[in-house]
């Protein structure tokens, strides 16, 4: 029974990821929360998933013109590093203060794009073009949600994609930079948990079936994605990433 709940979960998390960028935290808190998993087991399996649904989601959404390849690289470069330190703090810093932390950016970045959903979208924010300000900028952002988000255990998309909407990015093409950068994240954190947990051979049997439905349901969602259009993405991202937040911050 619990296989099949984390097989069908990992279907509709990675639809979710595929279609919005957000959902990802619902893998940790199910695993621990629900199934009572240690929490280097939890994010195991969290981060191997997202590393696939990064990957797919990516190729995808590139495909259908919607990843700025300039900025997710600089972006990512940054968060790669930041997620390498992000495993560390994981040991030194209590989850909760990281969680705190995340979902209080995830909410007044949600907030953040409620108040300005009529604006117009940056015109320079996914240009291929960038000037050396703006590039240090990215990777600087870049440090520091990947190390947020790998000491968390979130994805990685539920903090960058409102951060990279509100910085001026069209709705799809910051879903798809979010979920290239989450490939970042991912890669030195599920390497780092999963030698954590290196004992748990039933952990590692879960791999193949726990990852496939993640996969197919991120492909589902990411070749759906364009149905949704711009300004509706928004609104259900930023109304996503309020509840998500509060529901984390004081539930």
């Amino acid at each position: 029974m619990n296989i099949a709940l984390i097989l069908l979960l990992n279907l509709a998390v990675g639809a979710c990821i595929g279609l919005t960028g957000i959902a990802g935290f619902l893998l940790p808190m199910f695993y621990t929360g629900f199934l009572g998993m240690p929490a280097a087991e939890s994010l195991a399996l969290s981060f191997s998933a997202f590393l696939i649904s990064g990957i797919l989601g990516a190729v995808t959404y590139y495909k259908a013109g919607n990843l700025a390849v300039r900025p997710a690289v600089v972006l990512s470069a940054g968060s790669l590093l930041g997620a390498l330190a992000g495993v560390r703090i994981n040991l030194l810093i209590p989850e909760d203060v990281m969680q705190i932390i995340l979902y209080a950016v995830v909410l007044i970045s949600g907030v953040s794009i409620l108040l300005r959903r009529g604006g117009k979208e940056g015109a320079d924010a996914g240009t291929a073009v960038l000037s050396a300000g703006r590039m240090a900028f990215y990777f600087l952002l870049g440090i520091v949600t990947g190390a947020v988000c790998a000491a968390s255990g979130a994805g990685g998309p539920v903090l960058v994609m409102p951060l990279l909407t509100l910085l001026g990015f069209p709705a799809h093409t910051a879903v798809g930079v979010s979920l290239f950068n989450s490939v970042f994240i991912a890669l030195p954190a599920a390497a780092g948990y999963l030698w954590h947990a290196s004992d748990n051979r039933e952990m590692f049997l879960l791999l193949v079936p726990v990852l496939t439905a993640h996969g197919i349901g991120v492909t589902w969602g990411s070749r759906n994605a364009e149905k949704i259009n711009q300004n509706l993405l928004k609104r259900i991202v930023a109304v996503g990433s309020i509840g998500i937040a509060l529901f984390k911050l004081f539930v």
